[in-house]
């Protein structure tokens, strides 16, 4: 076999440490969450491990999650998938149901699944202190903190997706109304405002991959910060944080944190990597979520199920693998610099790679382009067949074995934040960036809004970052970006692609509430405006 071993092998290390630590493949302990359970604190720990399983289901499931969404909703993929399949997907991309109309359900699994994350994090939260803890206070507040900080990480991915949602802070069955967005975001603060101060500020090789840090919640809390004052209009995060105040987070991290940049930045990324990946636990990693091949049909999700869709369609091709097809818009490969590393560690281009892709006729919107950063990938058995790494460390069921965890927050990310923040140290935090991007090609670019938004397109395209990043510029300058009218390939066949600017100021850029939860609770949720 070639390179990909490497990877292979530093995936199964992980999930075996990940075990060893019961973290990510503990089964829930849903039935285990009453008064007789909370005794003694190996019980909280296992119930918060049930937290980060609730938080790896509703991020690495099938279908539209929030990843999937936020790639297919921005400016830099298209829905794809079969020429033949249904376009769910693209009324997902064009924000328009009616591209789809049996379609009213797009998000209700994963409607679903936050909740029942959030309803672990709310029991854990309430039942905690039925156990004595003293003498390890810090042990229960830092227990507490990562529940926060899940909790606060489920709420602002769903408040971004949907804004109008009902808050639970307890845990409840209750048919309740949509909460004012404030109300949301005040939780998300203080949850993460908690988690910055109680969970310990040990340096990242401390700390088992994928466990909620100090830092984590720091950096989040600046990312919600400019999320939040940006789409709203806002000065400060709900009273609660202020523009200094988020830079003072970032500025921790930068300072105590341990964290760093990965010195080639294809190396972040198995299948731009070569032989020297970095691995998922490397020091520009502030916070991942985690998955292992462990998947099956019978409950257990602990994969990256969402992965599948980002290959090339039903093709195969070393070191890709074969998959669903959700392709890259051809002006997110042309906005890179010739002397830019991050393009071709970023993007696969089928021309400019020479892969010889032959299913045009099952492909819909083809563009040429892939995501390499999150794709699945193959390599050679033993007898020198080209098979999905699935099948080489486990059944091989590529759609539900893909097992690359989801970056959520890198240091690269901190730096940027950072300097748009205003940091003194601005220039030099923006250079550090652009100067792995570029190595000896590197030409220094003053600091300013608009070149460390053009930056932050270039540093995080592909990773869920983009759309957000337009939102908070407001709507209109996102509608502006998202539209389109492309040519691509459906079925082989030339056909143009259209997204109206409209409909994403119609609908705020915001996605449609499941229509069966509004049945659900009698009337008492409603629709998104252009829904």
């Amino acid at each position: 076999m070639k390179r990909i071993n490497k990877y292979i092998f530093a995936l199964s290390l992980l999930s075996i440490i990940g075990c060893s630590n019961d973290f990510l493949n503990t089964e829930p302990v849903t039935d285990l969450t009453d008064e007789s359970f909370y005794q003694i604190p190996e019980h909280a720990y296992t119930a918060l491990v049930g937290c980060y399983d609730g938080m790896q289901i509703v991020t690495g499931a099938s279908g539209r999650t929030f990843y999937t969404a936020s790639e297919v909703m921005s400016d830099d993929c298209f829905g794809g998938l079969g020429h033949s399949d249904p376009y769910d997907y693209q009324a997902v991309d064009e924000f328009d149901v009616r591209v789809a109309p049996a379609y009213q359900n797009l998000y209700n699994d994963t409607w679903i699944k936050y909740y029942q994350a959030i309803y672990r994090c709310n029991v854990l939260l309430q039942k905690i202190d039925q156990i004595d803890w003293t003498g390890q206070e810090n042990t229960r507040n830092r227990y507490v903190g990562e529940a926060r900080f899940i909790r606060a990480y489920l709420y602002f991915e769903m408040v971004r997706l949907w804004e109008n949602i009902p808050l639970l802070t307890e845990p409840s069955t209750d048919n309740i109304p949509q909460a004012d967005p404030d109300e949301v975001y005040t939780v998300i603060a203080q949850d993460l405002l908690y988690a910055s101060e109680n969970i310990p500020g040990e340096t990242y090789s401390s700390t088992p991959g994928g466990r909620a840090t100090r830092w984590a919640a720091k950096s989040l809390l600046a990312r919600v910060y400019l999320y939040y004052t940006g789409y709203y209009g806002q000065s400060d995060l709900v009273g609660l944080v202020s523009r200094s105040g988020a830079l003072a987070h970032l500025e921790d991290v930068i300072a105590l944190s341990g964290h760093g940049l990965v010195s080639e930045f294809a190396n972040l990324w198995p299948a731009a990597s070569g032989n020297d990946y970095a691995g998922e636990s490397n020091e520009e990693i502030v916070f991942s979520i985690k998955y292992t091949y462990t998947s099956d049909y019978n409950g257990n999700t602990d994969g990256n199920h969402w992965l599948v869709l980002f290959g090339m369609r039903e093709f195969m091709y070393y070191p890709y693998g074969n998959g669903w097809g959700i392709t890259v818009n051809p002006k997110l490969y042309d906005l890179y610099n010739a002397n830019d590393s991050r393009q071709m560690a970023s993007v696969i281009g089928i021309e400019e790679e020479e892969i010889p892709f032959d299913n045009l006729e099952g492909q819909r919107e083809y563009t040429g382009y892939y995501n390499k950063k999150y794709t699945p990938m193959s390599d050679y058995d033993e007898d020198g067949n080209l098979v999905s790494v699935t099948q080489i460390v486990a059944t091989g069921d590529f759609q539900i074995e893909q097992f690359q965890d989801y970056t959520v927050l890198r240091y690269a990310d901190v730096l940027l934040m950072a300097a748009e923040l205003g940091s003194a140290n601005a220039q030099s935090y923006f250079d550090q960036v652009r100067q792995r991007a570029y190595g000896n090609n590197f030409t220094q670019l003053s600091v300013s809004q608009e070149n460390i938004m053009a930056e932050r397109h270039l540093e995080f395209a592909l990773e869920g970052i983009r759309y957000w990043d337009l939102l908070r510029q407001g709507i209109d300058t996102a509608a502006g970006e998202i539209a389109e009218s492309a040519t691509v390939l459906n079925g082989g066949i030339e056909e143009t692609k259209t997204i109206s600017a409209s409909n994403v100021q119609t609908t705020k850029g915001l996605s449609q509430i499941p229509s069966t939860q509004i049945t659900l609770s009698g009337g008492v949720l409603q629709q998104n405006t252009g829904w």
